[in-house]
């Protein structure tokens, strides 16, 4: 219920709707959406997107996990779609130098091949609006405490009364900054397997260097199949288990786009702050991105040391190294974009309006009119504390040893508490084994004792000396704040860093053990400086903040009731809309909407990791053998753009055409606009995704894994039954520019 600054966002106020902005609720499309979206194009109905009663599109949608990224079934035998950096971590756990699947990518040739994913996968049934009842029981008077209070205490009692359907979980979720409720209802399915996976210079072409830019050339997919019970309901793993027969399957379409056509974008975007003020912009700017950028950026750089190195830290690290590596670049482009389009000044003078309106009625007034007096005073509180929590998350939680020593906390309690009840050790030490058996796989000591080492050393230079954990005080009078013998002393002895130790400990659990041990000591004192001090320092503007969003939104909806308002993303299943669209980025230049494999030969340098080509794929494409997948010019697409709305989470979404066909699969936002999850700007934000057909041609021609393919549903429309009369007006401005850039619109 905190509305605090996000690790992925920090934010500003949105007013005024833009063209195809909006991560739109399904069960509010027929009402909201449908009419704008058949404008453009569409061709189906909001029944045929979300009905509860019959298949739909929605049944064709995959969340992975609790909604780290999206996916799009493909065949009524389980086959789903989704990015290859939605399934690198599943691909990175099966690799081993012997069996280097990032590198050689993998294709299952029977369905005994596959290969367990280690994920489960989500469907969507259906949505509740249950925003009647929970307002009825809130009252005007309640503090912001025990508003959340109350307001978990019904979502305790929803849930458990939906837990009565057979076989279903169901979320709560809060909307509109505590202005709507909404349940949703999932059935989960454990038995994932990965069936194919191009290799990484296919997949992950272009790395670092073209990460969230345009254009692009990057075949980022990757396939896995859903198991069930005999019976066709969620089951644990097992040989036994039967393919997944999908309520609803995707067509894929090999017609390919043009420009002004009509795409439709389904999935899980994960969090947005479009409603966040001028004073979190701020707070962004100044403190947190410029810290999260430092830190990771300096442990990107020991990753890559070592991983260069050694081939065995290579794949070990290759997930994290990832994963450390999307959210820096985006933190950089996120700064920039909010800089150089003005955001915070265009929030203050957009606050401003808001509390002309407020001020000028006295009933307003009274309700709406402490609204920026609380943001200011909750944004106040929180910069004091905010970098400390930025190095707390980032470098103290950045030591993998530290993080480990986390998962012994209850052993510790027990020990502690009750050493002599057996069972209740027992449990403890196995849950602590659990843990330990899962971390050694993808651990080198040498790596996390020199990221260790470093990410404290910058959190004792970088942040005030009272806001730093007690161990700082070990490392000063023990250490002489010498970090590396620190951090060697501490690889050196622990039972954090070496497996033989840890088994020996939790073959012979000892409070004294723990108590001694230099790195639980070190994991014990960052975890009761987060609880303690950090945590309940950063929550003292809560109650401020809380307020103050909750009625600041209620206050815009209320002064422009005519908007159809869409909430922030908070991965739930939403749609977005737009058109296929090519963008000038900048004066004299120009974007084409899609591009074409002639861009992979063009970069290719087998000399850089990140732009490596294959020699079979080279030679593939040097004889432009394409086959079926090839459009009208004879040419392969590898990629196109639209300005759908879409945010992480959004991974792996599937991107449809007018008649509900897949045509592509999104998989990054572009540069110019790094400050969408802020503020869309209709005139610069484009989702790129991958096209169907390159997808469809690695797999067939590149792999030979035709009867992957042969298993899909594939769809070639006659010209005249793809075509669609769309008013003028909607359809994008002329590919090249005549004199000058358009200014981008205000906000």
């Amino acid at each position: 219920m905190k509305r605090t600054l996000s690790l992925l966002t920090a934010a500003i106020l949105f007013f005024a709707t833009q063209a195809h902005e909006g991560m739109w609720l399904l069960n509010k499309l027929k009402q909201i959406n449908e009419a704008e979206m058949q404008k453009l194009g569409f061709k189906l109905t909001a029944e045929d997107i979300y009905d509860i009663n019959k298949s739909s599109l929605k049944d064709g949608i995959v969340r992975l996990g609790g909604g780290f990224c999206s996916g799009e079934m493909v065949s009524a035998e389980g086959l789903f779609l989704t990015n290859h950096h939605c399934g690198y971590d599943a691909v990175q756990g099966l690799s081993s130098v012997e069996h280097d699947y990032l590198t050689d990518g993998f294709w299952a040739k029977t369905r005994a091949d596959e290969k367990a994913a280690g994920f489960s996968v989500s469907f969507l049934q259906h949505i509740d609006d249950v925003t009647e009842r929970v307002n009825g029981e809130l009252t005007a008077d309640m503090s912001e405490a025990d508003r959340n209070a109350k307001i978990e205490e019904i979502a305790g009692t929803l849930i458990e009364e939906s837990s009565k359907e057979n076989g279903l979980s169901t979320e709560f979720k809060v909307m509109f900054e505590g202005n709507e409720f909404y349940l949703f209802h999932y059935k989960t399915f454990r038995d994932v397997r990965l069936v194919g996976v191009p290799p990484s210079a296919i997949g992950k072409f272009g790395g670092d260097t073209d990460n969230w830019m345009w254009p692009r050339h990057t075949g980022d997919f990757s396939m896995f199949r859903v198991y069930t019970g005999a019976d066709g309901e969620p089951a644990d793993p097992a040989p036994t288990n039967i393919p997944f027969k999908p309520k609803h399957h995707f067509p894929v379409s090999i017609n390919g786009v043009k420009e002004g056509d009509f795409t439709m974008i389904m999935g899980y975007p994960g969090s947005t702050d479009r409603f966040l003020s001028s004073h979190g912009v701020k707070l962004g700017l100044e403190q947190e991105f410029p810290s999260r950028v430092k830190v990771r950026r300096a442990k990107l750089d020991i990753y890559e040391e070592f991983q260069a190195q050694d081939p065995v830290v290579r794949i070990q690290y290759a997930s994290k190294h990832a994963s450390v590596s999307n959210y820096w670049k985006y933190f950089i482009g996120q700064s920039r974009g909010l800089k150089r389009l003005h955001i915070e000044e265009k929030k203050q003078a957009q606050e401003r309006e808001l509390m002309d309106w407020v001020n000028a009625d006295a009933t307003r007034k009274a309700k709406y009119g402490d609204i920026m007096t609380d943001l200011e005073s909750g944004y106040t509180e929180r910069a004091k504390f905010e970098k400390a929590n930025v190095y707390m998350q980032e470098a103290a939680f950045g030591s993998e040893a530290v993080i480990l020593g986390f998962r012994l906390f209850g052993l510790k309690m027990q020990l502690a508490t009750d050493p002599k009840d057996a069972p209740k050790v027992a449990a403890a030490v196995a849950r602590a084994q659990a843990a330990s058996d899962e971390f050694w796989k993808d651990y080198n000591p040498a790596t996390d004792q020199k990221v260790t080492a470093t990410m404290f050393r910058m959190f004792h230079s970088d942040v005030a000396r009272d806001l730093q954990p007690q161990v700082m005080n070990t490392i000063e009078k023990k250490y002489k704040g010498n970090f590396d013998a620190w951090a060697a002393a501490l690889f050196k002895s622990s039972i954090l860093t070496d497996q033989a130790r840890m088994n020996a400990f939790l073959a012979k659990p000892s409070l004294k053990v723990l108590d001694k041990d230099l790195g639980f000591q070190t994991s014990e004192s960052c975890l009761n400086h987060y609880r303690n001090f950090l945590a309940p320092a950063l929550s003292a503007g809560d109650e401020s903040l809380e307020r103050g969003y909750r009625l600041m939104v209620a206050a815009m909806r209320e002064k422009n009731p005519a908007k159809n308002w869409y909430p922030n993303a908070n991965s739930t299943m939403r749609l977005t809309y737009g058109q296929v669209g090519s963008y000038v980025p900048a004066d004299a230049v120009f974007y084409d909407y899609e591009t074409t494999v002639n861009g992979v030969l063009e970069k290719e340098d087998n000399t850089n990791p990140e732009f490596i080509v294959p020699k079979r794929q080279h030679e593939l494409l040097m004889k432009k053998d394409y086959g079926r997948y090839a459009n009208e010019k004879g040419e392969l697409i590898t990629c196109f753009i639209s300005n759908n709305d879409i945010t992480g989470g959004n991974s792996g979404s599937g991107v449809f055409n007018a008649s509900g066909e897949l045509i592509g699969i999104a998989f990054d936002g572009n540069w110019e606009a790094m400050s969408g999850d802020i503020a869309f700007e209709p005139e610069l934000q484009r989702t790129i995704s991958v096209d169907i057909r390159y997808v469809l041609w690695t797999i067939d021609t590149f792999a030979g894994a035709s009867h992957l393919v042969d298993e899909m549903t594939l769809v070639q429309r006659k010209a005249e039954e793809m075509k669609v009369d769309v008013p003028v007006e909607t359809v994008p401005a002329p590919k090249k520019p005549t004199k000058t850039v358009a200014p981008v619109k205000k906000s």
